[in-house]
């Protein structure tokens, strides 16, 4: 932890240095002394402090200052580290200032020039002033921090990418004192947010999500240029094959948009999974997964979007959104699948503001004390509306079926109906939704004799179903009506070309062997988890997926 800072002011050269001489002489161990010889300059250095999370326990200013008097500056002082305790200077007694001071900064101690020797008129002054401070002192910033606004769909982007990165923050409202206070160190005005203050200090305005991954300390850029294997996406089926791809001596590279652990990370708590019987989270499953990569040397990219994937001699090339590439001698697709939007009027321009697709974690807590609506009967909507239970008032479920047990499991329906505040509304759909700057009305159809209802609501979750993230592969690999990855022997034939085995090739296979069960009709591109058509949308089937591509990326890198 930084020591507290002790901040001395005074225009005159000499005494600046005589003063900072005698504070260092006597609390230079515990506290770090920083001087400044201008109003102007002490306020730049106290917004530098703050940004970097320290603390300033005492301030001594000069009254007596050209362009700026020491009152004036601990006034402006005030609104970046409100504990401080303060101290004017004077070289003669000034009762009008002393009188001003105390009206205006609450003055702590008035002291006159010289101070000899300081150890009877200044150490016993500050002596009291550190105690006092130590009593109710800044709580240290380490985290980073965001100022934004409640409503704001990239302030709630950038918070779902730090929680989801296991990255500490704080998030502060730009209008609430603490956010106020932020920007006035930052030398901003709010006009432009959000802002994100690194752990450092330093204040980056609406940045991409890149920059805010770098700052905190996620690797965005590969270290090599050749892998021997290449995971296009962090969820459970990629993390399964970086962990087994890994651990099997493979130099592995895993490439995330976002962040690891797909949508299976967002959930608040899965049951099913095989070896946790009293659930794990997204999270906390996400973080073990991650972890044990990287303990296998697994090397990890975030916020890195894969545009274009080609086929180049004897590697496989992935090109990212900003034109760079990394090859590898095989590639696993475990891109997963995104929810589908709601296609209805008003929802689309309410993103981000009210309207969510997924579990947004990040929002639970925000909902203290009001009602949310879930749309979906499915395991993930489930889920939930579980997780919402424990902050919101009332969470009404939207089901368009008759009932959730076609589309949900029969222990997560047993917890719902033992939730009081959970309503099940089955046969009911979103048909509008309306707001200003935020999700305020929503219009709701009965689907069984069509009577519409219009609700006051600010939050809305859609799990309405998914659809996979492979517009990137169009023409690259085979992929099925809806855009699922095919694989194995789900791949499209070729009339009058037959296989070694006999059956039919796939259309633009040449190797002489047959697709390996998982393997694209590209060879040595392999499909995953939900991504690939016809797999079992579950989390376990996803993390088996992924250590049997490893087992079959071997055998493609042996017989090639």
């Amino acid at each position: 932890m930084p020591r507290p800072v002790i901040l001395t002011v005074d225009d005159d050269p000499g005494v600046s240095r005589a003063v900072a001489r005698d504070l260092r002489r006597e609390y230079g161990e515990f506290h770090r002394i920083v001087r400044a010889d201008s109003g102007e300059t002490a306020l730049e250095a106290l917004r530098d402090l703050a940004l970097r999370g320290e603390q300033v326990a005492v301030m001594l200013a000069d009254q007596r200052m050209p362009r700026m008097s020491g009152v004036e500056f601990l006034e402006q002082a005030m609104d970046i580290f409100p504990r401080a305790r303060r101290v004017l200077l004077t070289a003669y007694a000034d009762t009008e200032a002393a009188i001003t001071a105390i009206n205006v900064v609450d003055l702590d101690h008035y002291l006159l020039k010289p101070w000899d020797p300081p150890e009877e008129k200044l150490y016993p002054v500050v002596d009291q002033l550190l105690e006092a401070w130590r009593r109710s002192p800044d709580r240290p910033a380490t985290e980073t921090r965001i100022v934004g606004h409640r409503w704001s769909a990239r302030s709630y982007e950038l918070r779902d990418l730090l929680a989801r990165n296991q990255v500490p923050f704080r998030f502060h409202l730009a209008d609430d004192p603490e956010g106020h206070r932020l920007l006035g160190a930052a030398g901003l005005d709010g006009a432009r947010l959000p802002v994100v203050v690194t752990g450092d200090g330093r204040a980056l305005v609406d940045p991409t999500d890149v920059e805010v991954a770098q700052e905190a300390g996620l690797a965005t850029q590969a270290v090599d240029e050749l892998y021997d294997l290449a995971v296009v996406g962090g969820g459970p089926g990629g993390l399964g094959a970086a962990v087994y791809g890994g651990s099997e001596g493979l130099r592995t590279v895993l490439v995330e948009s976002v962040a690891t652990g797909g949508q299976a990370g967002t959930s608040s708590r899965i049951e099913n999974y095989l070896g946790f019987p009293d659930g794990v989270s997204g999270a906390q499953l996400t973080d073990r997964a991650r972890r044990q990569a990287v303990k296998f040397g697994v090397e990890i990219l975030t916020t890195r979007t894969v545009t274009g994937l080609t086929a180049r001699g004897g590697v496989r090339v992935l090109t990212f959104d900003d034109g760079s590439e990394i090859a590898a001698h095989a590639v696993v697709l475990a891109t997963g699948v995104a929810y589908r939007t709601l296609g209805v009027p008003g929802l689309t321009e309410l993103a981000g503001l009210g309207v969510y697709y997924g579990a947004a974690t990040t929002e639970a807590p925000s909902c203290a004390g009001e009602t949310v609506y879930v749309v979906g009967g499915a395991n993930s909507a489930g889920q939930a509306a579980m997780n919402f239970s424990r902050y919101a008032e009332r969470v009404v479920m939207l089901v368009r079926g008759p009932s959730l047990q076609a589309s949900m499991s029969q222990y997560l329906i047993e917890q719902i109906e033992a939730v009081d505040h959970i309503e099940v509304r089955t046969c009911t759909e979103v048909v509008a939704a309306s707001g200003d700057e935020h999700l305020e009305k929503l219009t709701l159809r009965d689907r069984n004799n069509g009577d519409e209802q219009i609700v006051d609501a600010q939050w809305l979750f859609v799990f309405i179903g998914a659809e996979p993230r492979t517009d990137w592969l169009d023409g690259v690999v085979a992929r099925d009506g809806r855009g699922f990855v095919l694989s194995g022997p789900d791949l499209p034939l070729a009339p009058d070309s037959r296989g070694p085995s006999g059956w039919e090739a796939p259309a633009g296979w040449d190797l002489a062997r047959d697709p390996f069960h998982l393997e694209t009709s590209l060879p040595g591109v392999f499909a995953v988890g939900d991504v690939r058509g016809g797999s079992v949308k579950r989390v376990a089937s996803a993390v088996g997926e992924g250590a049997m591509a490893v087992s079959l990326v071997h055998r493609w890198l042996e017989n090639r």
